[in-house]
Formats: C-alpha cells, structure tokens, sequence
C-alpha cells in the first residue's frame, strides 16, 4: 500500500511541475496554462463558438475560474464572447485570429518544453505509463 502512496505522489508532482514549467514557458506571452487550455479547446471547435460548460467540460485541470480566465482573453483580444442565441442566460466563446496565431507561438514554446523529455521513456515505455495510469484510474 504505501508504494501506491508514493506512486501516486509521484504522478501529482509531476502533473504540476509540468504545468507550472508550461506556464512559466508561456509566461512572455503573458498566458499562464490554463489560458493556453482554453485556447487549445476553442481551437478544437474549428470556429464555432462553444459555452462555458464545454470549456470546462474539455479542460486538462478542471477550474472554476473559466469565466475569469475568458475574460483575460477577451482582453487581450484573443477570444470573443456574445450572447448564446439559444440561452440568453449563456455566452458563447470563440477564437479570434489573433487568438489562433499566437497558440501558433504557445505551440512551438510547449513543444520545445517537451522535447528534452521525450527521449527520457521509449515509444514503448510511454504507452506502458499511460496504460498504467489509465488502469489507475479505472479505465
């Protein structure tokens, strides 16, 4: 039992230490992680816009600040937010172009975050540890 303890002190360390390490990768951007998210998703929905609840629906690290972190966006002009034409209690969120062409710029940052790492486990040892993982977490 306390292997598992450890093992799973192991798997929060490093899920924020890379989270932290992005942000602090995004951080001349001036876009911390969960900025870089919300991006990601709304580029997922290839220019539809989408509530809120699909945001945080879709997030790595579920926040219950997606509406503070849309408004950073929005301010920096890299979102915008109108009224949902079929809830008007509900915004509906969509990349701008500006929005699209610095996650280009986060992109290249995160993936060049990354790269030392990935020649830390092989194609086979990668997979074994999300297997793993997945089993922990029961699926």
């Amino acid at each position: 039992m306390n292997n598992y303890f450890e093992a799973v002190y192991e798997i929060i360390r490093t899920g924020h230490w890379i989270t932290d390490s992005v942000s602090k990768e995004l951080k001349e951007f001036d876009v911390y992680e969960p900025q870089y998210n919300v991006l990601r998703i709304l580029r997922g929905a290839k220019g539809k816009s989408i509530s809120v609840n699909t945001i945080l629906e879709n997030m790595v690290q579920r926040s219950s600040n997606v509406t503070r972190i849309v408004d950073k966006l929005e301010t920096k002009g890299l979102v915008e937010r109108t009224l949902s034409a079929e809830d008007r209690r509900k915004m509906d969120i969509v990349i701008t172009n500006d929005g699209i062409q610095i996650l280009k710029k986060l992109d290249k940052k995160v993936a060049d975050f990354h790269k030392p790492m990935t020649g830390n486990l092989t194609s086979e040892e990668a997979d074994t540890l999300g297997q793993l993982i997945k089993k922990l977490k029961g699926n």
